[in-house]
């Protein structure tokens, strides 16, 4: 038996009560912004119903991640506590329960901060398992498949763990065996099922059944990765685990669709940054066709938190490493055990740093027998020598923010397999422009970052075009992941609001400007992306923009040729044109000069209405709402508040990707941020409405005239709630001036 036990919990902030019903998986944070920075703690429990146990059975409970530090109790009686948030942990609880009589499951979860350097929830945010097993069984976990490719033909070994107290036999046998096997592939993730049946005087007592596929992967310093036998360069994105509004409670169906969406913008390849990730994670990836290296932790010993992991590194590290090894090593998209990311411990305690290491290298090999995944470090310490040494051990060599070292060290360490393991780095708001294109600036007072291509920060590269350049000029890189693939919870920068801005998808999974870069980069069917919207003050000066991977690209406004660029490596151009209220259009054109694609932007008018996109996946509906005009085109920049009700099931978030909105996710109204808004419900036939609340009615934009040197300012709508102006007289980097006296008339 082997079945789901993540309903019929209550939870409560006291171990008094009062208790009230939740159903996992579950994070109390993410019910309160404002909760982010407070450490607190929660008792969860449940009745266990035993009675289904049969003679000597054992009865385990499983737990996928329960973060931060959790004590298990039955009964009254403390069976284990776990540190480590990222990491399964299951225990045999057959010996304190009683199968005639009601039992009670008691976790007791605290949750300190600071304890990452991100958004990282609370509570039993993964899902629990109840599995009944006969004395005599695989151990959790237990199986280990390799696969290998030889003489024209596939062929699959398998091991097992066993807990047995009398001699016995395994017996592997694999289904859905039709001929030809095919290999599993990031185009096409062909997968099958391992029978594994465990036999005692002569019969089976025991089944597993563990799905996998067959593939091969390879690592050269000089012409990088290859997935069985093709070389493939891979184009990755790091991710947090958080899911935006639903905080970090591992929904699968919402992480299905982060995961589809990066796969959409061409990316093959997932760094679960930085920490190991949900048994869902790996499954999708299979499942979706998308490559993992799966990362374990941000620190070693020494902390980069008060509350994080280092405290426990030491004691818990080899448990730990054991289950995060026995839980990804069959996934045909494990492709690399990253031990760490950023770990200074290399850098400033470099003797015990090579142990660790050691350990490392030993325990992965212990719990990885078939070697289906090497071992990597993530470092950006690899400009100093102390680190360099430390990872010689280590074959694959991740480098953060080291493109500049690449040549040098492929020189120097000429075994070294290099690869880009977080990049980029530049930050962009869904729908905010801040001119001109030329100016990188983040010090605006919206606390917004400009998407026109100009957020950048001081670690990351100069420009996503120069991020794209350099692998594709580096033929010896396995290539790059790029850092953040989706805006996550926590770590807020550049601004101090509740979330990142250095994701290509904004925390609503609404795709950012940037977004179509990569897709133009990293996908080969044509792609033309027009930005930025196209709503200004007239004659305001406006950098165009298009991303796109056709041999040139030409602007109209208004049906007047404003010139044609050939693209290159750079897949974007650029013009600066006074804005004129009317539509944009691009149009994209092959090496022969024929038309590929065109597309439009058009000039709106105030929003009169919503707009409804529903997308369902499993038990979770995915309503995105946006804001039109009376002529249905979409009003980018409308800021509306939105009034949202389910029907025929439970309304469980609002989310408009802002990471200066610090409104509760759980509330049923929320403004629009750049026009859209998402809502997350559940339940099999479940819908959202929604509504435009006439009673809060924001400012969209603020028009400006100039006659000599008097501005006006003209406030849409019309109708707008809050009609108060604060002007400010600043130079073009948003400082205030000396250089001339601003003032107001009396209306303001």
């Amino acid at each position: 038996m082997d079945t789901s036990l993540n309903d019929g919990w209550y939870i409560s902030p006291s171990c008094h009560g009062p208790f009230e019903p939740v159903t996992l998986p579950h994070d109390w944070l993410i019910a309160d912004v404002a909760s982010f920075t407070r450490s607190s703690e929660r008792w969860y429990r449940r009745s266990l119903d035993c009675s289904c146990l049969k003679g000597d059975e054992r009865l385990f409970i499983d737990f996928d991640g329960v973060y931060q530090e959790c004590t298990l109790s039955v009964n009254g009686v403390e069976a284990l506590t776990h540190h480590y948030g990222y990491t399964a942990f299951h225990h045999d609880i057959t010996d304190l329960v009683t199968p005639t009589a009601d039992n009670e499951v008691t976790v007791h979860v605290q949750y300190h901060f600071p304890s990452g350097r991100w958004y990282t929830g609370a509570g039993i945010y993964r899902d629990v398992r109840l599995i009944a097993k006969g004395p005599r069984h695989f151990a959790i976990d237990g199986i280990a498949i390799s696969t290998r490719h030889y003489d024209g033909t596939w062929h699959w070994d398998a091991t097992a763990q066993v807990v047995a107290d009398c001699p016995y036999q395994t017996r592997h046998t694999l289904l859905d065996d039709g001929l030809p096997i095919e290999a599993w592939d990031v185009d096409n993730p062909v997968l099958y099922r391992l029978k594994s049946e465990l036999i005692c005087a002569g019969e089976v007592v025991d089944t597993e059944y563990t799905t996998f596929g067959f593939r091969t992967i390879d690592f050269d310093s000089d012409h990088g990765f290859f997935l069985n036998g093709r070389p493939l360069k891979l184009k990755g994105v790091c991710l947090h685990h958080d899911l935006g509004s639903l905080g970090s409670a591992c929904r699968s169906e919402a992480l299905e669709r982060q995961l589809r969406l990066m796969k959409e913008m061409g990316a093959n390849a997932i760094r679960t940054a930085h920490n190991p990730p949900s048994a869902h994670l790996y499954a999708l990836c299979d499942r979706l066709g998308l490559l993992v290296v799966s990362e374990f932790t941000d620190v070693w010993n020494l902390a980069k938190n008060r509350w994080d992991y280092s405290s426990h590194f030491a004691a818990c590290m080899e448990s730990d490493v054991e289950s995060w090894i026995r839980r990804g090593r069959n996934h045909p998209s494990l492709i690399m055990w990253s031990i760490g990311n950023e770990i200074a411990d290399t850098h400033l305690d470099p003797p015990a740093a090579t142990e660790t290491i050691a350990r490392f290298l030993s325990l992965i090999a212990r719990y990885d027998p078939h070697h289906r995944a090497p071992p990597t470090l993530c470092s950006n310490y690899l400009n100093w020598e102390n680190t360099q040494q430390c990872v010689k051990p280590i074959a694959l060599v991740g480098y953060n923010y080291g493109a500049s070292l690449y040549a040098e060290h492929h020189r120097r360490y000429p075994d070294w397999v290099i690869y880009g393991s977080e990049t980029c780095a530049t930050v962009q708001s869904r729908g905010i422009y801040h001119f001109p294109f030329s100016l990188p600036t983040l010090s605006d007072d919206d606390k917004q970052c400009s998407a026109l291509g100009n957020g950048i920060t001081s670690w990351g590269t100069a420009s996503i075009e120069e991020c794209l350049r350099v692998e594709e000029e580096t033929p010896y890189s396995l290539g790059q992941f790029i850092w953040a693939g989706i805006d996550y919870l926590g770590e807020p920068t550049p601004y101090h609001t509740k979330g990142s801005y250095l994701g290509h998808a904004d925390t609503a999974l609404f795709p950012k400007d940037s977004y179509h870069l990569f897709r133009a980069a990293w996908r080969s069917e044509p792609v033309l992306h027009l930005f930025p919207s196209w709503d200004f003050n007239d004659g305001e000066v406006v950098d165009v923009r298009v991303y796109s991977n056709a041999h040139s690209v030409e602007l109209f406004v208004n049906g007047e040729g404003q010139g044609r660029v050939t693209l290159g490596l750079s897949y974007s151009a650029t013009w600066s044109i006074p804005y004129r209220r009317g539509t944009i259009e691009a149009r994209s054109y092959d090496r022969a000069n024929a038309q590929i694609a065109s597309v439009q932007r058009t000039s709106f008018g105030e929003a009169t209405g919503l707009a409804i996109n529903e997308e369902r996946i499993g038990n979770l509906l995915f309503a995105t709402i946006t804001a039109v005009d009376e002529q249905a085109q979409a009003v980018e920049n409308a800021r509306c508040r939105v009034n949202v009700t389910a029907r025929n099931g439970r309304l469980l978030s609002l989310d408009n990707g802002d990471a200066t909105d610090l409104e509760s996710y759980h509330n049923p109204s929320r403004r629009l941020f750049s026009g859209m808004l998402l809502a997350i419900a559940e339940g099999a036939g479940v819908s959202i409405e929604a509504r435009i609340d006439e009673d809060d009615i924001p400012v969209r934009a603020i028009r400006l005239t100039r006659d000599g040197w008097t501005v006006r300012a003209t406030i849409l709508p019309h109708e707008a709630s809050d009609r108060t102006l604060h002007w400010r007289l600043t130079d073009r980097m948003g400082v205030d001036s000396p250089l001339a006296d601003l003032i107001i008339s009396e209306d303001g």
